[in-house]
């Protein structure tokens, strides 16, 4: 199996990349990082110096792909499946890039920023700093539902790239500000990503890792 992929069970971003690979069944060895682990951290940093995860490391090509989106669409170009995640359609594949760009950096940066903060000491905290990505938040979750009430997926009717940067997206933006009695159709499009049987199985696999999600402060 010459594709491995670098990753930890909790990361959204490697739960969005292991996403593209169930959807398409592409073969594949995972490599679970334990960076609290000088050795395993030092050898992942000769493989990435920026120590960012997921990584993929592909043997037959010679090729170190970091990156969720840079892998996916590694894979759409090298190693494709049935499912079409990046569209050959150059219009609709824009489209799916503009969706996988929203999804990282207008709902995943915000709630990473939030979660950030409840892992700070006590005393170290920024209320205010967490009340504007909220704020920033419930904008993106305005921006989603007002394009959800007539599509079934990111995009359009065709599941793509922007559905696996969406479903660890939202999963985890549901934990630090829930959508449900606030937003109908971000909601209803969140619960058709969770019955995609490739997230299905990501949440699946991530269970024992769950504990360690800080869903409160801890100060």
């Amino acid at each position: 199996m010459s594709l491995t992929l670098h990753l930890h069970p909790l990361s959204s971003y490697s739960h969005k990349t292991l996403i593209a690979f169930y959807e398409n069944d592409v073969p594949f060895t995972a490599n679970n990082l334990d960076l609290a682990n000088e050795e395993c951290r030092t050898a992942f940093r000769k493989l990435w110096p920026l120590g960012k995860m997921p990584v993929l490391r592909d043997e037959a090509r010679d090729r170190t792909v970091p990156e969720s989106t840079i892998i996916i669409e590694y894979l759409a170009r090298h190693y494709p499946g049935p499912v079409e995640l990046l569209p050959a359609d150059p219009e609709l594949a824009l489209q799916v890039r503009f969706a996988d760009r929203f999804y990282d950096f207008y709902v995943h940066t915000h709630v990473q920023g939030i979660v950030a903060d409840r892992l700070r000491p006590a005393g170290r905290h920024d209320p205010y700093g967490v009340e504007q990505k909220r704020a920033a938040l419930t904008s993106s979750y305005d921006i989603i539902e007002a394009e959800m009430a007539t599509r079934t997926w990111a995009t359009g009717e065709s599941y793509t790239m922007a559905d696996c940067a969406a479903s660890p997206a939202l999963f985890y933006a549901n934990e630090v500000l829930p959508f449900g009695d606030t937003h109908r159709h971000v909601a209803a499009y969140f619960e058709r990503l969770k019955k995609r049987p490739s997230f299905a199985r990501v949440l699946k696999e991530a269970e024992p890792y769950f504990h360690m999600f800080p869903r409160q402060n801890l100060a």
